[in-house]
């Protein structure tokens, strides 16, 4: 494609308005980012914007072109200075254009051409819960996301989720041929019930392949995070928006959790110990935000606990020399599915009976499984976490001066807590944990939790006057990844 520019005489760049402003101005599409280039009068550096990483929209309209960016405070920058920008906001370019509604036309027809061929997301479904974090998914939706989805002409089906479960039950029945993406506007339950429901339907094969964009509105926000800071973009919902407006992509792993006929999907973590506990038993203050997890952790430092069990697992290579070597026989087997879900998604196909197994015994303060770095907007559990390379990070805490798990927590921040001779930190191919009792309470168990929510907990646990358990406290559980199985946006 070669440059179009407002021609006037000459063929020299056209004399245009911008924002009031005399100028003149170039739009390039040549190369692999299309450009939008002008310099006003009595300046010396050029300004730009780029059509993939910078706008939001345009349209024609008389002898103007309007061009609605998502820029950063210092406006339009040149193209190198990408990463290094900071907060962005939307604006609008008013282009008049000196050669009157025939240039204005021919430049809006080329900027939607450029905007089309990058392959943007034109209808969305957005589930939005309404319960999640501090209650103001649905306030954020109506002031922050529907205006930038409406600036790119985004064509947007919104539903709110009613109950715990419901997202899962839309996913599962959801006619995606409708929808170029779904969006998921919530903390990070929405999305794990979302990608459950998608892996339970008949055609999984192709539904799992339909994108999903993920705007933090809850209270840990861990997945957001985790694809906005890999671009080293900021976590807020603008941000998150418009990485989902652009399209860009990634795959994502995922992990299955079976225990006999169970099994249920992860995206983030399984956890157990210390690291549950908090989750779930901070749900009292789930008033006080993000900060309850802080506050509840030096509540349950102070009061420690550990816990009897073991686990086993299947190293990466390079992570060989991790736990201690276990004969075959020794090694649990967990049955795969049986006849009732033979319609849905059923795990991954590789088998680990012959590989070799490495274990590591109890007590344990805490054992942790991450998918993805971040397990929340302020706490970088796995830092060497990837998105898609088909490992599992575990995280280990045996036993632990209560100082030490105090400073501990204080660099879960930036991802150097693992550097302790406290943790033990390591990649995975097939993960199985076999829970056991507290240690200074026999009769009492603990709580196996999955993307925050519970799907074991042991006699004496929070919550046992609830609903019964997807699984049960005690036999063993095995993990085991789907490398890249799953779609995100994210951004460029």
């Amino acid at each position: 494609m070669e440059d179009r520019q407002a021609t006037g005489g000459a063929g020299a760049a056209t004399k245009v308005r911008v924002n009031g402003t005399t100028a003149e101005a170039t739009l390039s599409t040549t190369g692999g980012c299309p450009e939008l280039r002008w310099r006003c009068a009595g300046a010396t550096a050029e300004r730009s914007l780029s059509l993939e990483a910078d706008v939001l929209g345009a349209e024609a309209s008389g002898k103007e072109v309007v061009v609605r960016a998502f820029v950063a405070e210092d406006a339009a920058r040149p193209p190198s200075r990408a990463k290094a920008r900071g907060k962005r906001r939307r604006r609008e370019y008013v282009f008049e254009m000196a050669d009157g509604e025939g240039a204005a036309a021919a430049w809006g027809e080329t900027l939607r051409g450029c905007l089309d061929s990058i392959g943007r997301p034109k209808r969305l479904f957005v589930l939005i819960n309404p319960y999640g974090g501090k209650r103001r998914a649905s306030k954020i939706y109506e002031a922050e996301i529907k205006p930038l989805f409406e600036a790119a002409g985004v064509e947007v089906t919104m539903q709110e989720t009613r109950y715990r479960g419901h997202a899962r039950e839309v996913a599962s029945s959801l006619d995606l041929a409708r929808y170029d993406g779904i969006v998921c506007v919530s903390g990070d339950g929405v999305l794990v019930e979302l990608v459950n429901g998608i892996l339970q339907r008949s055609d999984w094969e192709e539904a799992i392949k339909m994108p999903i964009g993920i705007v933090p509105a809850g209270t840990g926000n861990g997945m957001a995070k985790s694809l906005l800071h890999a671009a080293s973009e900021t976590c807020s919902v603008s941000d998150a928006v418009f990485a989902i407006i652009t399209g860009h992509k990634q795959a994502l792993d995922v992990c299955t959790i079976v225990q006999g006929e169970k099994t249920v999907f992860s995206v983030l973590s399984t956890t157990w110990g210390l690291v549950a506990d908090v989750d779930i038993e901070s749900e009292k203050y789930r008033w006080m935000g993000s900060a309850r997890f802080d506050f509840y952790a030096l509540v349950r430092i102070m009061n420690l606990r550990r816990y009897r069990g073991s686990v086993h697992f299947v190293p990466a290579p390079g992570y060989e020399a991790y736990g201690d070597p276990v004969k075959q026989a020794e090694t649990p087997i967990v049955e795969r599915n049986g006849e009732s879900r033979v319609c849905s998604y059923q795990g991954p196909t590789a088998e680990f009976q012959c590989s070799d197994w490495r274990s590591i015994d109890g007590p344990f303060v805490g054992v942790c499984v991450y998918n993805v770095p971040w397990a929340a907007e302020n706490a970088m559990a796995a830092p060497e976490a990837k998105f898609s390379d088909g490992y599992m990070d575990a995280v280990i805490l045996k036993d632990c001066p209560k100082a030490d798990l105090l400073a501990l927590l204080l660099k879960m921040s930036d991802g150097s807590y693992v550097k302790s001779p406290h943790v033990t930190y390591f990649k995975v191919k097939s993960f199985r944990l076999s829970p056991g009792q507290l240690m200074e309470d026999p009769k009492r168990g603990g709580i196996i939790d999955v993307d925050g929510e519970v799907v074991a907990r042991g006699e004496g646990t929070y919550g046992m006057n609830q609903d019964q358990d997807l699984m049960a406290y005690g036999p063993s559980v095995q993990l085991t990844v789907h490398q890249g199985l799953a779609t995100v946006y994210c951004p460029k």
